[in-house]
Formats: C-alpha cells, sequence, structure tokens
C-alpha cells in the first residue's frame, strides 16, 4: 500500500517541471537596434523583429542568437519598421514602416512586403494622405485569408486598407474613435478587426467590408495599452509599456471581461507582444524611448515570456484534484482487491 501511495506522490511531483516550469527568456545582442516590433515565425520557429532606429528585420531563436533577414536600402533614410505581420498563406511579411519628418525632409508612412523565402520587397505601398490635421504615424498591421493588410493610426481615428496587390486606401474613419488615434490590430476570421486606443484604454470591433466601428464593452479599460495579439483558443492579450491585459469574451467581441492583468518591468518598459509556440506569450523589452531619446550605446534586448497567474493557478489545481480523484480511486480499488482475495481465500480453506 505504502508503495503504490508513493507511485502516485512520484506522479505529480514530476508534472510540476512542466507546469511549475520556469518562464522562458531570451536576451539577445545587437548594437543600436532599439527592436519596436516583433511577431512568430512558425516555419522557422524564430521570432522576427523590427527596429526602431534601422532598416533592418532581425530573426532571434530561442537562444537569443541574431541573425540578420534584411537590411532594404531601398526605404527612406532613417525610416523605422513599427509593425510586423506573417501572411502565411501568401509567404509574405508585411511591415510597416515609418520616417517622421524634419525641418528638410517630408514624413514618409507605407506598408512594406517581402517575400517569406527570399526577403525580397514585393511591394512598397505608400499609405493615403491622412484626412484629419495631423500627419500619419502608422503603427501596427494586421492580414486577413485573403492577403488585405489592415494598418492602423497612432495620430489619427483610420485604418487603412493595403489589398494583395499593394494597393492602399482608408478603410474605417469612424466617430467612435474621437479624435485619438489607435495602435495594436488583430484580425479575426468571422470578418473583424480589434484595434487597441492606448489614449482611452478602449477596445474597438472594426468591421472589414465597411469600416463601421464599436466599442467593446469591457468591465475594466485596458489603459495605455498599444500592442495586441490572440491566442489560439481567442484569448487577447494587450500590453502597455508597463501592464499585460488578458481579455475573453463569449458574444465575437460585444462585450469582453478583463480576467487578469500581469505587471511588467516598468525600466525598460514593454513596447510588443507575440503569441509564440505552445500559445506561449511573449513580450518585447526594446527600450524604444531610450532610443527616441538618442542613445546609441546599447547592445541588449529581451524577449520575455508572460503568463497569466490566474490561469497558472487554475491549471494546477485541476491537476492535483484529478490526481486526487485518480489516487482515492486507485486506493478503492486496491480496498476492494484485497478484501477479493480474503474472501476466495476463507473460501479454499
Amino acid at each position: 500500500m505504502f508503495k503504490s501511495i508513493l507511485v502516485f506522490l512520484t506522479l505529480i511531483l514530476s508534472l510540476c517541471p512542466i507546469h511549475c516550469r520556469k518562464l522562458h527568456v531570451i536576451n539577445f545582442q545587437w548594437s543600436d537596434f532599439y527592436p519596436a516590433s516583433f511577431t512568430w515565425d512558425q516555419s522557422s520557429e524564430h521570432f522576427v523583429v523590427g527596429s526602431h532606429r534601422q532598416q533592418q528585420l532581425l530573426s532571434i531563436s530561442d537562444a537569443g542568437v541574431a541573425v540578420s533577414l534584411l537590411s532594404d536600402d531601398s526605404l527612406p533614410e532613417n525610416s523605422s519598421f513599427f509593425g510586423l505581420a506573417l501572411d502565411r498563406l501568401h509567404h509574405r511579411l508585411l511591415a510597416v514602416v515609418h520616417r517622421p519628418a524634419t525641418p528638410s525632409t517630408p514624413s514618409f508612412s507605407a506598408l512594406a512586403s517581402y517575400h517569406l523565402a527570399t526577403f525580397n520587397q514585393l511591394f512598397l505601398a505608400p499609405l493615403p494622405p491622412s484626412p484629419f490635421p495631423n500627419s500619419t504615424v502608422p503603427n501596427d498591421v494586421a492580414v486577413d485569408f485573403s492577403g488585405n493588410a489592415y494598418v492602423t493610426d497612432s495620430a489619427n481615428g483610420v485604418v487603412f486598407k493595403v489589398n494583395i496587390d499593394g494597393e492602399a486606401s482608408i478603410l474605417s474613419r469612424s466617430h467612435a474613435y474621437g479624435n485619438s488615434g489607435l495602435n495594436g490590430v488583430v484580425y479575426n476570421a468571422k470578418g473583424y478587426l480589434l484595434v487597441v486606443q492606448p489614449n482611452t484604454g478602449k477596445l474597438y470591433k472594426v468591421n472589414v467590408d465597411d469600416g463601421t466601428a464599436r466599442t467593446v464593452i469591457l468591465n475594466k479599460d485596458i489603459t495605455a495599452a498599444e500592442r495586441i495579439a490572440v491566442r489560439s483558443d481567442g484569448i487577447v492579450v494587450a500590453v502597455s509599456k508597463y501592464k499585460l491585459y488578458f481579455i475573453k469574451s463569449q458574444d465575437s467581441w460585444s462585450e469582453g471581461v478583463v480576467f487578469d492583468e500581469t505587471a511588467l518591468e516598468e525600466e525598460r518598459q514593454a513596447s510588443a507582444v507575440a503569441v509564440g509556440a505552445e500559445d506561449r506569450v511573449y513580450v518585447l523589452y526594446g527600450n524604444v524611448k531610450e532610443g527616441i531619446m538618442g542613445n546609441s550605446e546599447r547592445e541588449g534586448f529581451s524577449i520575455v515570456e508572460v503568463e497569466s497567474e490566474k490561469e497558472s493557478k487554475e491549471e494546477n489545481v485541476w491537476i492535483f484534484v484529478l490526481f486526487g480523484l485518480g489516487l482515492a480511486y486507485f486506493l478503492f480499488w486496491r480496498f476492494q482487491m484485497r478484501q477479493l482475495v480474503r474472501n476466495m481465500n476463507k473460501k479454499t480453506a
């Protein structure tokens, strides 16, 4: 009996390395890079990272090995890669390109498309002028199954659409956005976008056919959320510089519930969020604010896995409950078998 109990305790403890594992941290080196955007490439099992300071994209492995994927000299000088999205169905990488205006040069805003196998540029689509007084500052990009890309404007309440041939137009400039810009965006297969507005902490549902938008009713604002990503189970994660929000919906995002918040490292300030292998959530610490201030000395940056403490606790509780029930059933079975053997021995005697 003691040996049986020991076996079950060993099985329970053996789960701890799986469900109580240390979170994944990827540190990588690249001088003066200051990454502002990243996405997960499932085929290569690497992250693709875009720079705030260089016209360059890096591939980052689990071990933190950084390799240059492309350096696009055709882009205007001092351009940045603000947002990235993989279009796996059409074998493309989409990158939001922006150069702010200076006294001697105008601003430049576009969406670049690169072939995934060669990283040759397929097109560079300049975005239409903003219908508002502020100049366009493109921020993030999402793509649908037909290859249409959707780019947000962080200076104005605008969503641009760029079709698979590189033709750009304005999809949405709804009054629902007010006077604030839009940042993170993801595409839902049911035909709509989810877009965050950092100034108000609101989440919007945008129809990709006609550009109409409505506010998703949340139990709390996702304050200063700048980028979002979505897991395969439909959970949306939204990142601000200091927090990661976990959000779910049961009605196709008419309403949503912020069910957990995880504090992030305040000093380094997270700049983006992505979902990697096995639905693990990662944030990018690119020290972008430091790069904006003109610092060019930093070489080290990090991609850090973050989990919902609430989900982790619930998962562990269920594991121990199931094993407890299994242990109880096993002990009951052993008791029944012992009784059966005793009864058979009495009959034999």
